[in-house]
């Protein structure tokens, strides 16, 4: 990313360029041998510093140029060679201004799903089950057999969240932005991340870090939905990385030459057989696994782990009469409207309690003020 401003830096000091925009500008661009200008990770974060710096613009790869001119009050200029740069700075080419209506766009492609709740047939339980964590941003694990639409319906649970808020929407951006996700001539990311990480990826995968310090899985999910498909094929180490995030809501990595914090915040929704076989409990199939194989498949996901997951929904197989029927079910933008009028409640519910936004987030002296438990209820709980 610095090969630009180096090389720049090395032709003004032989003083064949002027430099008089040079204060006024920050450049940020790698160079290949033959001069063109490659684009960077971090655009929009390093745009962003820009601006808090009171600097006239930014001058990167054309590619990163979309993405940063999200940012608006500065100059954003995209270049593809270095001739070009030093044309631009010597007043001798005129290079045209990125422009982004952020604004637009955000409120455009916020809710642009190829997908929908009621492409399911039946499984209304687990529905209102996974509409409950949406609404609440409560963690879920969904257990049943093969086939029965766990991960069918895991996949259509962004389609029910709220819609990004636009600060939401530059903060998931910033960090795909700086994990170099987000691709040439992309801008801002108007839905909610949906990740769904293949289970042999390793804890520095999922977590972030490296040599080169870079966001994890769980952060590329931050603001959006974590699924891990067939939980206990995950390493145990992996999984274990998970405990810290899932209560803080923040990864911290520390290591012997930095120390970095990458947001969390996001809602965890996983998978898996009820036994290796997967037909433990099942209505018409037979398990044909022991019990000592079942306890040690179980086994697999600790404890602890197990009290991060708030819902722990049993999913069973449609009947095919079920499956038959042509009755259309509920859509997902019915669904969303229910889960944004409770987080609505929760809003107001958590006004004078900074940054807690739904139920998943309360502390337990949180809960002891505003989750008061009537006489009534201590009963029915009680027996």
């Amino acid at each position: 990313a610095y090969d630009l401003p180096i090389a720049i830096g090395i032709i003004a000091a032989g003083e064949q360029m002027q430099t008089t925009l040079l204060e006024s500008f920050i450049l940020m661009g790698e160079l290949s041998l033959d001069g063109e200008i490659r684009p960077i990770k971090g655009a929009l974060p390093i745009a962003i510093q820009a601006r808090q710096d009171k600097m006239r613009g930014i001058i990167l790869p054309k590619e990163n140029a979309n993405e940063a001119a999200i940012v608006q009050g500065i100059d954003v200029y995209g270049v593809r060679t270095l001739k070009d740069v030093v044309d631009f700075l010597n007043g001798e080419l005129d290079l045209q201004q990125e422009h982004h209506d952020t604004r637009e766009e955000f409120h455009f492609n916020s809710d642009k799903f190829s997908i929908d709740f009621s492409d399911v047939k039946g499984q209304e339980n687990i529905k209102r089950a996974l509409e409950i964590a949406a609404a609440g941003g409560h963690n879920a694990i969904l257990i049943g057999p093969p086939g029965a639409g766990k991960t069918m319906l895991a996949k259509r649970l962004p389609t029910i969240f709220p819609p990004l808020t636009l600060h939401e929407a530059l903060e998931t951006t910033k960090i795909h932005s700086v994990a170099g996700r987000l691709g040439k001539h992309k801008g801002l990311i108007t839905m909610r991340p949906f990740r769904s990480p293949h289970h042999t990826i390793s804890d520095v995968a999922l977590v972030g870090g490296g040599v080169n310090p870079q966001p994890g899985e769980i952060s590329l999910a931050h603001n959006g939905v974590l699924f891990l498909d067939e939980l206990p094929e995950f390493k145990r180490s992996v999984l274990e990385v998970l405990r810290q995030p899932l209560e803080d809501r923040i990864v911290s990595i520390s290591r012997a030459r930095f120390s970095i914090e990458y947001p969390a915040s996001f809602m965890l929704i996983a998978s898996m057989n009820p036994c290796p076989c997967g037909n433990y409990n099942h209505p018409d199939k037979e398990c044909v696994c022991a019990p000592g194989t079942v306890q040690r498949y179980l086994n697999k996901i600790s404890g602890p782990l197990l009290d991060r997951i708030d819902l722990h929904v049993e999913v069973t197989p449609v009947a095919f009469d079920e499956l038959s029927q042509t009755r259309v079910s509920e859509s997902s933008e019915i669904i969303r409207k229910r889960v944004v009028a409770a987080r609505e409640i929760q809003k107001q519910r958590f006004a004078e309690y900074q940054g807690i936004y739904a139920n998943a987030q309360m502390s337990t002296r949180m809960l002891r003020e505003v989750c008061v438990i009537g006489a009534a209820s201590q009963k029915l709980l009680k027996t």
